[in-house]
């Protein structure tokens, strides 16, 4: 098997789990299931902007939910001060979180670790803030409405069903440029510096400015999920995107697992759905967020679909070496 199959191979089931989801409207689902599936679908954009930066290059950000901010508040300014409607808001919201990103990255990345997510944990909590003491122009605490409808060929999209399948169609742009990332030679430029800063500085490596690009890349897909929330639910406020949210989306991606590209999907899902399927209220949803945090790194350091492909390999000790399970079997020796 060449090595353009053997890649595409591991794109194969993101893309079949996809279509699948866009199969989900013909089994009739309530509008809260379809609701709480179109909410995780917007985060799972985000979650693979976060997955290139954490899963690709080992940087953690805890304030990636200001960069989708940012997204959500471009859209709503631009409807509302310029007439710019949602196909438009797509690429401007993208590139002003990449904008945004990499006015924060560049002073955030002269530090890492603990130090770095501090720094994005801090950035997302001075964005709540300017955004709450913006007076008119941003909504201040009571934030924006927007209603422009979406439009397609000339008809509304924005009723739940076919707003979901728009927010499937761009899950599945977003797994295709992730996928695109880590197979690029950039992708295995990051990951150099992820397994071995110094080594990979000594190489000739710009550590520094892949680092920042990284975070860009993020940024625009955090952005792009802005746009698509704002449409979604026609309000926005500050407390949307503040640092609290950031830690949701740290836990998805860290349950699901970044390094994988069914990580991002089972994540966003999972932690959506989970207290709706054990009908938990908010206290108790925490409490599990919690322990399924804890578990994950004490038993899966590499998330939830990792450990599943490592299990399977071992249960059946499969002598086919797949693009998944080889991947997999690489993350849990890099996690150890």
């Amino acid at each position: 098997m060449n090595r353009t199959s053997s890649t595409f191979l591991s794109l194969l089931p993101v893309l079949i789990a996809v279509a699948l989801l866009a199969l989900v409207p013909l089994f009739g689902p309530s509008n809260r299931l379809l609701s709480l599936a179109i909410s995780a679908g917007i985060n799972i954009v985000a979650l693979y902007g976060l997955s290139v930066l954490f899963g690709q290059t080992g940087i953690l950000s805890m304030g990636h939910a200001a960069l989708v901010g940012v997204g959500a508040y471009v859209a709503a300014i631009f409807a509302r001060d310029f007439g710019i409607g949602f196909w438009l808001s797509i690429p401007a919201g993208g590139l002003l979180a990449a904008v945004a990103a990499a006015i924060i990255g560049v002073p955030s990345l002269r530090v890492s670790g603990h130090h770095f997510v501090i720094m994005t944990f801090a950035f997302g909590q001075l964005l709540a803030i300017v955004l709450t003491n913006g007076g008119e122009f941003t909504g201040a605490a009571t934030g924006l409405d927007l209603q422009m409808p979406v439009m397609l060929f000339g008809s509304r999209i924005d009723d739940l069903v076919p707003y979901y399948l728009l927010v499937v169609g761009f899950v599945a742009l977003s797994a295709i440029a992730s996928w695109w990332i880590i197979n690029s030679s950039y992708g295995r430029t990051l990951r150099a510096i992820r397994e071995n800063e110094k080594l990979a500085a000594s190489l000739g490596i710009n550590v520094g400015r892949h680092k920042i690009g990284a975070f860009v890349v993020s940024g625009l897909f955090a952005g792009v999920a802005g746009v698509l929330l704002a449409y979604f639910f026609r309000h926005i406020s500050p407390g949307q995107f503040s640092s609290f949210p950031s830690i949701y989306l740290a836990l998805m991606v860290m349950i699901g697992g970044a390094r994988l590209l069914l990580g991002p999907l089972a994540g966003g899902i999972l932690v959506a759905f989970l207290p709706e399927v054990l009908n938990l209220d908010p206290v108790e949803s925490r409490i599990l967020y919690g322990i399924c945090l804890i578990a994950v790194i004490l038993l899966l350091p590499n998330g939830l679909i990792a450990g599943i492909v490592e299990a399977w390999h071992r249960l059946f000790k499969s002598r086919v070496s797949g693009p998944e399970i080889t991947a997999a079997k690489q993350a849990s020796e890099a996690g150890r």
